[in-house]
């Protein structure tokens, strides 16, 4: 194994990532309101030596209210709140280039690093659906690739503004009665195709020069953006053999960038539905699958395939004649991915909703503690994860199931950590501190 080490992150999703999950007896239907709920799950994971956790968001309503509970908190305000409740652990919060301004953003989140002590990271989206524009003045969503030139230019302004601070540019000399250095502090001047930005940012440079930066989509696209500008990428693949091919061409993608491949860190999503023995994990999957109201999933995934629900037929596989890729404009590596996993796999539309309503298309996998954590080894030693994106099907549950059960089996096997070795999200993740672009005359991201 060398030095090399797992990396782990908590994706909070209310009540659980299984779609069902916030109708069992068990579950806290105000979870995703509450401030004590997130504490606790930060908590838990903190205490099981997590690198960090994470939080999405959309500009929109988050799926339908009639299906699950579907309120969210603004992230980077909960980040707020969290970083006081915890010392080390890494949070992650989720904000959209299409929606927000690079000045306001930067401020925000760089807010957050000081705030947490350097524990920040940003989750970068650049928000797919007509729902989302129209909150925004919009008529319909902007097409995907001028999506992604925005994201492109908003992440330009946002590390200029992050450097436009020098590292040394407060001295704090009470004799001379001078707090900065003024030269220190810089103008961005910013002129381009979508913003227009002068700076300084009014907020020095934070603990880690920026918050780390994540990014999670997977078109042509996305994979171009992450191999530029990502630190750390979120990914769902259904198979091993998936997870492979998208870690290989993500590590040369940014090897092409001129990246150091070590710096960008890969975490697919895993789902894991614990029990003692096998068939316990089983029939709590089976439960959970039980609990799925199918007029909602249906109508969910019509959506999603850009199809009338009523040409969905439960027990019959997908139409043949789908709208093809290169004709959607959101969400189109989900979109691709669903598809070819149910063509490939040959499922009915009823096997599929209950497949994407554990884990939307990430890998779920219910078994004991020792086969979750033989699923993480294989994974991470066959060229397929830097770690994982915990995803429990159930929460608060599946997490303390996960954190009491596997991760000592991933320590035991000097897979994970005992203690934390730094402080910063960036030394949780084994990254580099990025140096001062506006210093270095650097027109790129650190790589």
């Amino acid at each position: 194994m060398g030095s090399r080490r797992l990396h782990l992150n908590l994706f909070i999703h209310d009540t659980g990532h299984h779609e069902a999950s916030w109708r069992l007896p068990s579950s806290d239907l105000r979870a995703n309101l509450s401030l004590a709920a997130h504490q606790h799950l930060a908590r838990v994971a903190e205490a099981a030596k997590f690198d960090s956790l994470f939080l999405a968001d959309s500009p929109v309503m988050f799926g339908d209210p009639g299906r699950r509970p579907s309120g969210r908190i603004e992230p980077t305000v909960l980040l707020s709140a969290l970083a006081v409740s915890t010392q080390r652990i890494g949070m992650i919060a989720t904000a959209s280039t299409s929606y927000n301004e690079p000045f306001n953003l930067a401020r925000r989140l760089a807010s957050v690093d000081h705030l947490s002590g350097g524990r920040a990271g940003w989750n970068i989206v650049t928000t797919a659906g007509d729902a989302a524009a129209r909150n925004f003045g919009l008529e319909e969503q902007p097409l995907h690739k001028t999506r992604y030139e925005r994201a492109d230019e908003f992440l330009d302004v946002a590390t200029k503004l992050w450097d436009s601070w020098a590292d040394d540019a407060i001295v704090a000399d009470k004799g001379a009665g001078v707090h900065a250095v003024r030269d220190r502090v810089r103008a961005i001047a910013h002129s381009g195709t979508y913003f227009s930005v002068d700076g300084p940012l009014n907020l020095a440079r934070s603990p880690q020069g920026h918050p780390l930066l994540v990014q999670a989509g997977s078109s042509e696209d996305g994979k171009e953006f992450a191999a530029r500008w990502a630190e750390a990428i979120f990914t769902a693949q259904p198979t091993l053999a998936e997870t492979q091919a998208f870690y290989a061409d993500i590590k040369r993608r940014v090897v092409a960038a001129g990246r150091n491949p070590d710096h960008v860190l890969v975490l697919p999503g895993i789902v894991p539905v614990l029990g003692e023995t096998e068939a316990e994990a089983r029939e709590l999957e089976a439960e959970l699958d039980r609990l799925i109201a199918p007029e909602y999933a249906v109508a969910q995934l019509a959506q999603l395939l850009r199809v009338s629900p009523d040409r969905l037929s439960l027990d019959e596989e997908l139409p043949a004649d789908l709208p093809s890729e290169d004709s959607i404009e959101g969400a189109k590596s989900r979109y691709t991915l669903i598809v070819d996993w149910a063509r490939r796999d040959r499922l009915t539309v009823r096997e599929l909703i209950g497949k994407l309503g554990g884990g939307r298309g990430h890998r779920t996998f219910a078994g004991t503690p020792v086969q979750v954590a033989d699923t993480i080894q294989h994974y991470f030693e066959n060229g397929a994860a830097d770690g994982f994106n915990i995803m429990p099907a159930v929460l608060p549950s599946g997490l303390d199931a996960f954190a009491s059960s596997v991760v000592p089996i991933l320590q035991e096997r000097g897979l994970f950590r005992t203690e934390y070795a730094g402080v910063t999200l960036r030394d949780h993740y084994g990254l580099p501190r990025p140096g001062n672009r506006l210093d270095s005359g650097d027109a790129g991201v650190a790589s």
